[in-house]
């Protein structure tokens, strides 16, 4: 145990603890005003020594402008790109302002949530997470430092991602789509296959299998403040996705007078400028299509990843299936993903079971009524 010793000041009679801390070293605090209060921070802190959660007042005075980027850096190695882009982002814009000089074992639950609170009325609940994350990624590094009992960003109440409607195009329109393009061997093959934009950017001529019609995913591309940044596919894992004969023609011309190692599309459609943006060659092959039918959707180029669900899910393919070709996690994930495409699915289900009982049940003549007799 540690002692209370008494000391006098201007102001009067004070007390401070003395105590031991984990490492040996000498611990202490003044200006207690009565001995009993004194005592009281004596035996939270030889009870927190006891249980492993001691926290040196020292450490809990470091800023978080510090620790965050010292977190940042941690996180630079493990994740990809675009992915830290993004929560460097959210770290440089809006948690380093807010919080960058207070003391990390100074911030309460209740200003983190009134901050959340009003951040969501003006920024999308993607933005609000993605910065929620960020304050409660370093507070928990804090915590497994020792510096902080307790991460005052857990807990919160956050605004919920509502899921936008999605856009399938038809085999048709997808005709239409690549008729209206400057790359139609890309239109077709997104809406086919299934691809994600980086993977179709990260495509190379010995990926692609003609003889098996097989397409191998083993790495990704993105372009990240201006420049291509290649590595692993988004789930970190290689998968063989199946392509329609019809592509067999167009590939192999992508594909022609090119080395093993040269991307199947080059750079030039992938890179040097974004499809999506308002003079991408996508929004302006979206726009042509659109003023041929005033009905066609305005889709984005992931878009034609949910269309290669609709079109083989329409065409009888299982989730399993659909599963590996799209390279979810599991088959769970596309079920939660394509819910809506399932329906038909379900009437199937009930028109099968009505059929095998018209087939199974045998005819019972109805009960004789002796009053007629």
């Amino acid at each position: 145990m540690g002692s209370i010793l008494a000391y006098t000041t201007r102001a009067g009679k004070r007390y401070r603890a003395l105590y031991r801390r984990p490492d040996g070293s000498q611990g202490q605090k003044r200006g207690f005003t009565t001995k009993k209060d004194a005592e009281l921070y004596l035996a939270q802190v030889e009870t927190s020594k006891a249980r492993g959660d001691y926290v040196n007042p020292t450490d809990a005075k470091v800023t978080l402008a510090r620790l965050g980027g010292e977190w940042l850096e941690s996180r630079s190695t493990v994740l990809k790109p675009s992915t830290y882009r993004s929560i460097e982002s959210a770290w440089r814009i809006h948690v380093e302002p807010k919080w960058g000089n207070r003391a990390v074992g100074g911030i309460r639950h209740s200003e983190v949530q009134s901050w959340l609170s009003t951040l969501a009325k003006s920024h999308s609940p993607t933005t609000v997470l993605r910065v929620h994350g960020v304050l409660a990624g370093i507070l928990d590094a804090a915590m497994r430092d020792r510096r902080i009992t307790h991460n005052a960003a857990r807990d919160m109440t956050l605004p919920k991602k509502s899921r936008g409607g999605r856009s399938y195009l038809t085999h048709l329109q997808v005709e239409a789509l690549a008729a209206t393009s400057r790359y139609p061997t890309i239109v077709y093959t997104l809406a086919y296959t299934g691809l994600r934009w980086g993977e179709m950017s990260g495509l190379r001529v010995k990926n692609v299998n003609f003889a098996r019609r097989r397409i191998l995913i083993e790495e990704n591309a993105v372009l990240v403040n201006a420049t291509v940044h290649v590595g692993s596919p988004k789930t970190n894992e290689t998968r063989s996705v199946p392509f329609p004969s019809f592509l067999v023609t167009p590939l192999r011309v992508a594909c022609a007078g090119k080395r093993s190692d040269d991307l199947v599309f080059g750079d030039g459609p992938l890179h040097r400028r974004l499809p999506q943006s308002q003079d991408g060659w996508f929004a302006a092959a979206v726009k042509r299509a659109r003023k041929e039918d005033r009905s066609f959707p305005k889709i984005s180029p992931h878009d034609l990843r949910h269309t290669a669900a609709s079109l083989a899910i329409s065409a009888g393919a299982n989730v399993k299936a659909v599963q590996r070709m799209l390279g979810h996690a599991s088959a769970s994930m596309t079920l939660d993903t394509y819910a809506d495409l399932f329906d038909d699915d379900l009437d199937r289900v009930s028109d099968a079971l009505d059929q095998a009982r018209s087939d199974s049940v045998v005819a019972i003549p109805l009960p004789r009524d002796d009053s007629e007799q």
